[in-house]
């Protein structure tokens, strides 16, 4: 099982720790790639249109601001840092023993700075969306583009690959052909007619994510085997049902049904 995750815009900044050591990140192949953005987010921040270069408002300019001292500023585990809906109800930092290792072993993190992370890979918090594109990289999705397959591919092959990015980040890696790629949708159902959800899909995707690190037995390995681990869910009462639809363009939909 491979678990793909979008970052949050909100961020926890860390008030101690040790500064990120980019060669003590996993996927260490990825340190060269990694320099190149976080040099570039550097210059950008510091220019005073750089708000507008990375595509934010002026609310968040102190945070664009806090890119500057990325090297320098207190780092601590991602599943730390990365806070809001999905990651309030995946509940990462509170896994211990076997559901820990499963997390470190099967969740990657998609990135605008670093490419993708696991939960355990210590960060500082930053601005950066991947749908921005930097003045040298360019588009950051095709730039992670180049990069991610040479890490991710061999991961996923044979092995279900639970898909929960929203679009900008699934811009940034497709799984290959020798994985069964599952797409986590959520639907509200009302008065027999359903309609797609944004941010209460979060929330039920970071409640799938929990359930899948933490419920006993072996993790799914294909999408029926996931599908059933979901329904879990359902007969809980945390969804109203799971669908699991058939394959279309290299992939299959999880739909987890809410009642309105």
């Amino acid at each position: 099982m491979l678990v793909l995750l979008p970052p949050s815009e909100g961020k926890s900044a860390p008030t101690r720790g040790a500064p990120v050591d980019l060669s003590a990140l996993s996927a260490s192949q990825l340190t060269q790639a990694r320099e190149r953005v976080l040099d570039e987010l550097a210059t950008v921040s510091a220019r005073p249109d750089g708000p507008t270069v990375l595509g934010v408002g002026a609310k968040v300019a102190e945070e664009v601001r806090r890119n500057t001292t990325l090297r320098s500023a207190h780092a601590a585990p991602a599943a730390q840092v990365y806070t809001g809906v999905l990651y309030a109800a995946a509940r990462l930092p509170e896994l211990a023993g076997g559901a820990r290792r499963r997390a470190g072993q099967s969740v990657r993190i998609f990135s605008g700075l670093w490419g993708v992370l696991a939960p355990g890979d210590r960060v500082p918090a930053y601005r950066l969306s991947m749908g921005a594109a930097l003045p040298g990289t360019g588009k950051l999705a095709p730039y992670w583009r180049d990069h991610l397959a040479d890490v991710l591919d061999e991961q996923a092959a044979g092995d279900v690959v639970v898909d929960c990015r929203s679009a900008a980040y699934a811009a940034a890696w497709r799984p290959p052909r020798t994985a069964e790629h599952v797409v986590v949708q959520v639907v509200r159902e009302q008065d027999g007619r359903r309609q797609v959800v944004s941010h209460n899909a979060k929330h039920a995707r970071g409640l799938l994510t929990h359930h899948l690190l933490t419920r006993p037995g072996r993790p799914p390995r294909t999408a029926d085997q996931l599908a059933e681990d979901a329904e879990e869910l359902a007969t809980d009462g945390v969804v109203h049902a799971v669908e699991l639809g058939d394959a279309a363009a290299g992939r299959r939909t999880l739909t987890l049904v809410e009642r309105a």
